[in-house]
């Protein structure tokens, strides 16, 4: 087995254990969490094929996918302790009411 073979089973494992911890679990900053996990796992699947094919593109969409996480990451979990201040909960189901 071959080190792109490895590194892309890792991202697809990466993924798979971001999704089942997304379906599975009932919590907003741990889905969150979770969520870090899948992206970081196409990002690593990005990572391997822009090795693997040399393009200088793929470092910059990296690198942009980076700073894009970092931001979301910086908006979002600010919005969910607000959100768990005020309602005193992590629950989703607790916030169904917020559907636009």
């Amino acid at each position: 087995m071959d080190d792109t073979t490895l590194l892309l089973g890792l991202a697809a494992l990466l993924f798979a254990i971001g999704l089942v911890g997304i379906i599975v679990r009932h919590n907003l900053l741990v889905m969150l969490m979770f969520l870090e996990l899948m992206l970081n796992g196409v990002l690593l699947s990005l990572a391997v094929f822009t090795a693997h094919t040399g393009a200088a593109a793929g470092a910059v969409l990296i690198f942009l996918a980076f700073v894009v996480a970092a931001a979301e990451v910086a908006v979002a979990v600010p919005l969910v302790v607000l959100l768990a201040r005020r309602r005193r909960s992590l629950d989703p189901s607790a916030y169904m009411e917020l559907r636009g």
